[in-house]
């Protein structure tokens, strides 16, 4: 074009399989739009479940040492604003498969007020340097084990 040289290649030269990490990005980016979903809806209703985005990394899951950590900090954190139930934090399976809900933090409380509290006082929050992102989460949904919303 012009005075310059123009290289055209075809995009399907060396096609494979995607690799496993891949995978992992390709399942978060879709997790992260559901996700997005769920929060951007007009009169979202108050559950008993925050999930938190911006927690925490792949590779600090995967050490045991520093999942325990996180989860007593999550527990403790979470305590301040009401009575949890459960923590849920998925970790990456030791095969390299894609985990729903893989990066996010899951608080489960007795009621809504400590949820709502909790997801005031935790959204924006600074966490590990990552601002974190708070929102609810669908109760039915955590009670099946999905994460992946």
């Amino acid at each position: 074009m012009g005075d310059k040289t123009l290289t055209v290649r075809r995009a399907n030269q060396g096609t494979m399989q995607p690799k496993p990490e891949q995978e992992n990005v390709l399942l978060h980016a879709q997790q992260q739009i559901a996700f997005q979903r769920i929060m951007m809806q007009p009169g979202v209703m108050a559950t008993t479940v925050v999930c938190l985005t911006q927690v925490v990394t792949e590779d600090e899951l995967r050490d045991d040492e520093e999942y325990e950590d996180i989860m007593e900090d999550m527990r403790q954190e979470g305590g301040k604003f009401g009575a949890l139930t459960n923590v849920v934090i998925p970790r990456p399976s030791p095969n390299g498969e894609p985990v729903p809900g893989l990066g996010k933090v899951f608080l489960k409380y007795l009621d809504t007020d400590g949820s709502s509290k909790a997801r005031i006082g935790m959204n924006g929050r600074k966490f590990g340097g990552n601002e974190v992102v708070a929102v609810f989460y669908p109760e039915d949904k955590f009670e099946q084990g999905d994460y992946g919303a």
